[in-house]
């Protein structure tokens, strides 16, 4: 199969993905084998919900418009561009997925397919409906795709390289079982703001769609603001307080109810308003309806830190602080070339 046919098969996927970006899902008759996929999708999506209770339509929906939106010949020629796809000697490459947010793995299974490997899935048990579907759909499309993709529920074996994401702790699993293969494997991180004390309300509420989107659990999420000494957090609180309805949703409001009791029984200083904590802390990783602040005096002296500690962090948003900053809002938007834990996924598989 050329590059050229591999592309028009995940465009026409983009196409019919946009049909479910909105409330309601709205049909394009003119998206192909719609009469086979549009309504067992929609069941999909309704198994997702029901199947995972941080999975609500709202967090589904903005996860497929963003695939919609990336899916385009643009934004797939200008990310594949700059490589040389015909160096690919065809390898089964298995992808171990996470599942903190709709189709998380995504971006690992467009990248296999697209460089022209043979992929093995082993999904979370957490995000299981949708990726088999859509995979479905693009063999319907392209039917030579057909025998590239497989999903298992057992061990991973007999591939040739693999792609594993989890935590710290499957993290060193996975570096041990997998080390004679090749293989990217990544662990846990977050996402920071700094802040100067200089940023005008719409910066700020566009912070809290770094900070609330998918209630939190994705490594893009910011969970750690840096702030200078001297800060108040009254703009701040202001600015979030929009998101106000989240406390609605029985699993944030449990762990909040949760954080909020531990940190008052410890006597941990804490600053909250009815839906969401703040509390100074150096750690990077901050427990869901919670951030965590810590205070700085000199900005040389934090971007010595946060390279020091670039192996922790994701996504870094600012204005004007840093090179490879991200603006305020734009965390959960990355473009196909914002790779994970900025490892190039498809120059490594270019290399296997």
């Amino acid at each position: 199969m050329q590059l050229q046919e591999r592309i028009d098969a995940f465009v026409k996927l983009g196409r019919f993905i946009e049909q479910f970006s909105n409330d309601v899902p709205v049909k394009n008759n003119t998206v192909e084998h719609n009469e086979l996929f549009f309504d067992g999708f929609k069941h999909q999506l309704k198994l997702a919900e029901e199947h995972n209770g941080w999975f609500t339509s709202e967090n589904i929906q903005f996860a497929l418009k963003s695939w919609a939106e990336a899916l385009t010949p643009t934004q797939l020629n200008t990310w594949l561009e700059s490589y040389n796809m015909d160096i690919v000697s065809p390898k089964l490459v298995a992808i171990i997925m996470a599942g903190n947010i709709p189709l998380v793995g995504f971006h690992d299974f467009l990248s296999v397919l697209i460089s022209g490997h043979r992929v093995l899935v082993k999904q979370s048990s957490n995000d299981k409906h949708l990726l088999p579907y859509l995979a479905k759909y693009l063999e319907y499309v392209e039917p030579q795709f057909k025998g590239a993709i497989t999903f298992t529920e057992e061990k991973v074996e007999h591939f040739d390289a693999v792609i594993a994401t989890g935590s710290n702790n499957t993290a060193r699993y996975f570096e041990y079982y997998f080390k004679g293969k090749p293989s990217i494997i990544r662990n846990n991180r977050n996402s920071v703001a700094v802040l100067t004390g200089n940023e005008t309300q719409d910066e700020l509420k566009a912070l809290s769609e770094d900070v609330f989107r998918y209630y939190g659990l994705g490594c893009r999420n910011v969970s750690k603001l840096f702030v200078p000494k001297g800060y108040t957090f009254d703009a701040f609180f202001e600015a979030i307080y929009h998101w106000h309805p989240i406390i609605e949703k029985a699993k944030y409001a449990n762990n909040y109810d949760y954080n909020k009791a531990v940190y008052l029984m410890s006597e941990f200083d804490m600053l909250e308003n009815g839906f969401f904590m703040i509390k100074e802390d150096s750690s990077y990783a901050s427990p869901i309806a919670t951030a965590f602040y810590e205070y700085y005096d000199d900005t040389e002296q934090l971007k010595e830190k946060l390279e020091t500690d670039k192996q922790q962090i994701q996504c870094i948003v600012s204005n004007g602080f840093s090179k490879n900053e991200i603006a305020f809002g734009h965390t959960q938007k990355p473009q196909l070339w914002d790779y994970a834990d900025s490892v190039d996924s498809i120059k490594f598989l270019l290399s296997i």
